[in-house]
């Protein structure tokens, strides 16, 4: 058996566990003050609608909270209880998140539907201030995140999380003013339906992608076939079986396979070969044990799993 290991990976994947440390930290401080300041005005006001929203803030403060905790249990070393280290906390929080988002998706719908039944009298102008400086907090982070959120699936939450909020403030801002003019009270739970059906269709891809990771899937973007077909049409190499791929944590894929080759002497030019079309396929950690037609193993067939 052959393991090799490599740490680089063919995007910027390498660097997402430690560059958005600061940017988060940034977010969260940002986003706290925010609720803080939402929840003032909300006693002052009595705005029970305001209070609301500031403990949904606080659920996303929380979140951005967990994948900053996911980003230094990444760098967590391995050892012999922890041989991985704790890479694959990455996967398990982006699914907490994914839940999260969901979560928040049934209070939005919960409570739209209460006001629809029973309307409330709602200070349109204080609730559109708010909302508005609401838009600039959340837009800001939504921003800052947003460089980040296509290399790795933690981020991609965290950026879904504030691009959410940055959208239920400005339809907040849009019914504040609509209710000002109109005195049309409905208008809020009704643009508050619309946002969370836009919610619910942007978290949907996060969280099926969350449950493939946790339970060892392929990840998406990497297509099974197409690299065991790089793999066999490498030089020497007759064939490729028993695959597996899966993701060590939400920026680094892995690879283990049987790898049968025409010539003991050209093992490790084929081995060679393989993972630099590995790392090019975004697999940066590969397993390969190599064979001869005269030692591989009677079940060759398997391509995957075994």
């Amino acid at each position: 058996m052959e393991g090799i290991h490599h740490n680089h990976h063919h995007h910027d994947h390498a660097h997402g566990v430690e560059s958005p440390n600061g940017i988060f930290i940034l977010s969260i401080a940002l986003n706290a003050a925010f609720v803080v300041a939402e929840a003032a005005v909300g006693f002052m006001e009595n705005s029970l609608s305001l209070l609301s929203d500031a403990g949904h803030n606080l659920g996303d403060v929380f979140s951005l909270l967990l994948v900053l905790a996911g980003f230094r249990l990444a760098a967590v070393h391995t050892s012999k209880r922890f041989t991985y280290g704790l890479r694959k906390s990455t996967v398990l929080i982006s699914l907490l998140n994914a839940v999260i988002l969901l979560v928040a998706v049934g209070v939005i719908i919960l409570e739209s539907v209460h006001k629809l039944m029973e309307p409330a009298e709602v200070d349109g102008a204080a609730v559109s201030w708010t909302a508005f400086a609401g838009i600039i907090v959340n837009g800001a982070t939504a921003l800052l995140l947003m460089k980040g959120q296509k290399g790795d699936l933690n981020v991609r939450g965290a950026f879904l999380h504030m691009a959410a909020d940055t959208l239920v403030s400005v339809g907040v801002v849009a019914s504040g003013l609509v209710i000002t003019f109109t005195g049309w009270n409905a208008v809020d739970p009704i643009v508050s339906l619309i946002i969370a059906a836009v919610i619910l269709a942007s978290t949907w891809s996060l969280l099926a992608e969350s449950l493939r990771l946790s339970v060892d899937g392929t990840p998406e973007g990497i297509d099974a076939d197409r690299v065991v077909a790089e793999m066999a049409a490498c030089p020497h190499v007759k064939d490729v079986h028993h695959v597996h791929i899966w993701a060590m944590s939400t920026t680094t894929n892995a690879l283990t396979a049987h790898v049968v080759v025409d010539d003991l002497g050209a093992m490790e030019q084929a081995k060679a070969d393989i993972k630099a079309r590995l790392k090019e396929a975004g697999i940066a950690h590969s397993t390969l044990e190599m064979e001869t037609p005269a030692s591989h193993c009677a079940d060759h067939g398997m391509q995957y799993g075994g």
